[in-house]
């Protein structure tokens, strides 16, 4: 796979380079220069997950590692289900939170960490992070303990949910967690203005594993392919919910790749800066709004350039091949309960897709939505909204006593700077 950043295609690299680097010298998003066509789709869906992933990457990775590496990468990075479950007729959520922090972002950080390892030779490696809530619990744990890497997550203080913050703030060790005094955009920031300072790049071996990083997109691509293997084979339509927009670009590489899906629909909640674009043309970023969908208040995000350049920075083709729709707080609330009324219980990030896929799906059109957390993860919202306790999972549950291991951070690029020097 060879790869271009979005704002100069003349700045190249491989894949292994784009994911050391994180972030293009040019201060863009590595992107694919060309998404390859799998003329063997229907035989790739009846192969189950792991293996159907590791022929796939091989098609995507084959002319970097060999077929051996490509095979290990993948059987030792999804190891847990991704199953489809229907919640109404025809819709169906496709649970993404079975892995070991119990949300989607699992599949990129575990397969990052070991395309990481690959490359390392020895030397020592920052992994820098900002997240809204599941990334940094996903980064910890993929990372925790591993020699002569320092993972270092910033994170919006007071607007994460506690049990998000439990996850990557009681880690210690080579986890380094940092309440940043702002918002996600902030934190997003910060990152991005560390991987333009060279003197810090060069001495801290500095690499993202935010969905800035091209290796957590490719390995996103893998669970729309076995969405679609768990369906009838009617038109597909998929509901993802988005905030930075890493996992509707993922969406869109595989439909590029062949993967059956008719359409997307961009689900967000009231930072609706994508929605008004597509609605207006204008694209303008805006300081973000606290919600309970907290994983999704972003209010300039950064994947967004790359789904523009997929389209060539064209409105109307964007607007032709996208549906899309927003939430309010107390729709969120009222999906909540209507779906816990019928029998399923979600978080409140995948009850805004499937609010927003509910008023785009067409006659003859089936509907899935990403669940992208366990819905145990936002217990305090939940609880409120549905008037009782929801019981943890134990992996969960066993981090409620555990001290937090955070430090306050002004949201000041200085500040960072002299934090991580």
């Amino acid at each position: 796979m060879k790869l271009i950043s979005t704002r100069n295609p003349a700045l190249r690299a491989t894949f292994l380079e784009a994911v050391q680097a994180g972030l293009a010298p040019d201060g863009g998003l590595f992107v694919p220069t060309e998404i390859p066509r799998l003329n063997d789709v229907p035989g790739l869906l009846k192969l189950e997950f792991a293996s159907r992933s590791a022929e796939i990457l091989h098609r995507l990775l084959g002319d970097e590692f060999p077929r051996s590496v490509v095979d290990d990468l993948a059987h030792a990075s999804f190891t847990f289900p991704a199953p489809l479950v229907k919640v109404a007729e025809r819709i169906s959520a496709l649970e993404l939170f079975h892995g070991p922090t119990l949300a989607f972002k699992d599949f990129g950080a575990r397969f990052l960490a070991r395309v990481l390892a690959l490359g390392a030779g020895g030397h020592r490696r920052t992994v820098l992070t900002a997240t809204s809530g599941d990334t940094g619990a996903a980064v910890a744990q993929a990372f925790h303990g591993l020699p002569g890497v320092q993972v270092v997550v910033l994170y919006p203080a007071g607007r994460v949910s506690p049990l998000q913050e439990r996850q990557f703030a009681t880690c210690g060790g080579n986890v380094l967690a940092l309440a940043v005094e702002g918002a996600f955009d902030d934190c997003q920031r910060l990152v991005k203005g560390a991987f333009e300072d060279a003197e810090l790049v060069s001495r801290l071996g500095l690499t993202s594993a935010n969905s800035i990083n091209i290796a957590r997109l490719v390995a996103q691509t893998l669970y729309y392919f076995e969405g679609a293997a768990q369906t009838d084979g009617a038109p597909l339509v998929m509901s993802v919910p988005s905030g930075n927009f890493g996992n509707l670009y993922a969406g869109l590489m595989a439909q590029a790749m062949g993967a059956p899906i008719s359409a997307f629909v961009v689900a967000t909640n009231a930072n609706r800066v994508v929605p008004d674009y597509l609605d207006t043309g204008v694209y303008q970023p805006r300081p973000s709004v606290a919600t309970l969908s907290n994983a999704m208040d972003v209010g300039s995000p950064s994947n967004w350039e790359r789904i523009f350049a997929l389209f060539g920075g064209n409105h109307d083709a964007m607007a032709a091949a996208l549906r899309w729709g927003s939430c309010t707080d107390g729709d969120t609330t009222r999906i909540v309960v209507d779906l816990d009324r019928a029998g399923y219980l979600a978080d409140p990030h995948g009850a805004v897709a499937y609010r927003v896929l509910q008023s785009n799906l067409r006659d003859g059109e089936q509907g899935i939505f990403l669940a992208t957390a366990h819905p145990a993860k936002f217990r305090e919202a939940l609880a409120s909204a549905l008037g009782r306790e929801i019981p943890l999972p134990k992996t969960l549950s066993d981090l409620l006593d555990l001290p937090l291991l955070n430090e306050p951070l002004a949201a000041d690029q200085a500040a960072l700077r002299r934090r991580l020097m």
